[in-house]
């Protein structure tokens, strides 16, 4: 009962936990002095010096019996309350929880030189990859164990929010060419250490110790693996230890995800090429980001196409198997090039060689959104949610997807919860926005829209914000975002579909036409993909410019019309 009831007081839990000590350890000692003592008119006797006409026990026995029962009626009330009412999803939740899973946590990096942070970051990250392309084991993405540090206390917690069973513990200390790796497995919920070792091995051996530690895990949890896994286990990507220093830098940078990043990724990634020109797995790194550099307003998609492209091709011709190569095709084919049906099979292909590969599930489930399957993107993204739960950009996208397949209500509630996870997150604010306006809220939407602006969302905000102030007659201040937008792209890379949003906010439906028109011209996929389910361009259905545009961006022979 006290469990119960003493949280609400905000009681500490080292007293709930002695007043339970205390009832267990008392209650029998209570219970033989009730039997041996009784309270009279003259006091305190024992029961056994007592004459029968004395005792109360007789008028007292049925009152005490039914507080007795009352008691264990309301503690046994209480513990269905509890179970059934409180946290009916405990039980469920830890059953759904595979045995075989793991997230491998942040590597504390314990070297004197603090700039090796990425060293330490790039050796959780390869082991993690390794692991990742196992497919009998549940991998949780890096996206979303980088937000927790490398030796948590609260170790079932962390474990239930990731939805695994195992956690990963690391440190990395290294000096010079020697490299000191420390590990240890543990079952989150018995906090059991279930394998723990040192590796003490120079620069050179750093792939044969992530190997190693895979392999170790992999037998640990008694993981069926192929043949494949188990050469891609123990694969070694470069013998040159420069190369790997400059690969695990452009990593670093890479994961940051902003333009300005890629830009310092795309400069690591050459020179480690520079240093070894067999580097599939940089090569593979370097396309990735070429491709996502238009995405965050970083350059012009022709001028990414022909580097990416040139990456890609030489990943592949060195090592087919890389998911990541196949991954960066696959959205080169359906962002740059319009060519959804090859897209798609390099994701397949991508997925198939990782099925914990967040990003291909992600980028996959994007495409069949375009494509009018919402069922089955939202189910992709569900599925890249179980190996990434805490990605901002997929749990955003599950609520974009939603908002394209009508179901304003969930968006909302999506995008609600993915601000919880991250309030500075822009694009979220934008997309709840969006959705909010859809449903007649602009009231509610307009904060959004600021919001993602004060945070850095330099335009896709303002356009959106812009197209809410045309609709509801505040034409000047629309007006004077455009002329911002478009004086923008005179100085560097914006996609003319942001001026479409604009002008269809204004009423001028040649205009926004004329805009898409351009984003298409310039190759700029990446928003106009969804041209056919994109709610804001529905007043623009039955336009012939418009329905010759989206059969070029989008055939319909090809909408809706992949079921698998």
């Amino acid at each position: 009962m006290a469990t119960q009831v003493f949280p609400f007081f905000h009681i500490a839990e080292w007293v709930v936990r002695w007043i339970v000590v205390a009832a267990i350890i008392g209650f029998p000692c209570a219970l033989i002095f009730s039997w041996l003592y009784e309270w009279t008119p003259h006091g305190l006797q024992r029961e056994s010096e007592l004459s029968p006409n004395e005792s109360a026990t007789r008028p007292t026995g049925k009152k005490l019996d039914r507080w007795i029962m009352a008691i264990l009626l309301a503690a046994v009330v209480l513990l269905l309350t509890d179970r059934f009412v409180l946290r009916p999803n405990d039980k469920v939740e830890a059953s759904a929880i595979p045995e075989k899973s793991i997230a491998v946590l942040p590597f504390e990096n314990l070297s004197d030189e603090k700039g090796n942070a990425y060293f330490a970051e790039g050796v959780q990250d390869e082991i993690l990859t390794r692991l990742a392309k196992v497919a009998d084991l549940k991998v949780i993405s890096r996206t979303s164990t980088q937000r927790f540090k490398s030796a948590p206390e609260n170790l079932p917690e962390i474990a239930r929010q990731l939805g695994v069973a195992h956690i990963l513990e690391g440190s990395v200390q290294r000096s010079g060419e020697q490299v000191r790796v420390n590990v240890q497995l543990i079952h989150a919920q018995s906090d059991a250490h279930l394998w723990a070792d040192t590796f003490d091995r120079k620069l050179i051996d750093i792939f044969a110790v992530e190997s190693e530690i895979a392999q170790t895990i992999a037998d640990t949890l008694q993981v069926k693996l192929t043949g494949s896994e188990k050469i891609l286990l123990a694969k070694k990507p470069t013998a040159n230890p420069e190369a790997y220093e400059l690969y695990l830098k452009g990593r670093f940078f890479w994961n940051k995800r902003t333009g300005p990043d890629l830009r310092k990724a795309i400069d690591y990634f050459t020179a480690a090429i520079a240093k070894d020109p067999d580097y599939a797995l940089a090569y593979a790194a370097l396309a990735q980001s070429w491709v996502l550099l238009p995405a965050h307003n970083a350059a012009a998609p022709k001028d990414c196409v022909a580097p990416a492209e040139a990456a890609i091709s030489q990943a592949l011709a060195l090592d087919e198997t890389l998911s990541d190569a196949h991954a960066a095709l696959g959205l080169l084919r359906a962002s740059f090039q319009f060519s959804f049906t090859s897209a798609m099979a390099e994701f397949d292909r991508a997925l198939e060689l990782n099925p914990n590969d967040s990003t291909a599930l992600h980028w996959s489930a994007m495409v069949h959104g375009g494509l009018g399957q919402s069922d089955r993107a939202i189910a992709e993204l569900r599925r890249a949610l179980e190996v990434d739960p805490l990605s901002l950009i997929i749990n955003t996208n599950l609520g974009v997807t939603l908002i394209h397949a009508r179901r304003l209500d969930e968006a909302i509630v999506q995008l609600r919860k993915t601000i919880e996870l991250d309030a500075s997150f822009a694009y979220a604010h934008r997309t709840l926005g969006l959705a909010l306006e859809q449903q007649g809220k602009t009231q509610e939407a307009m904060p959004e829209y600021q919001k993602s602006i004060s945070l850095g969302d330099e335009v896709p905000g303002p356009a959106q914000l812009a197209h809410l102030y045309g609709k509801i007659g505040r034409r000047d201040e629309a007006t004077a975002i455009l002329a911002q937008l478009k004086a923008r792209r005179e100085r560097g890379y914006v996609d003319p579909y942001w001026f479409a949003l604009v002008y269809l906010g204004l009423g001028d439906s040649a205009q926004a036409i004329a805009a898409l028109e351009q984003s298409y011209a310039d190759g700029s996929g990446d928003d106009l993909s969804n041209i056919r389910v994109e709610q804001m361009f529905d007043s623009l259905h039955g336009d012939p410019r418009f329905e010759a545009l989206a059969e070029k961006v989008m055939p319909a022979r090809e909408f809706r019309g992949s079921k698998k």
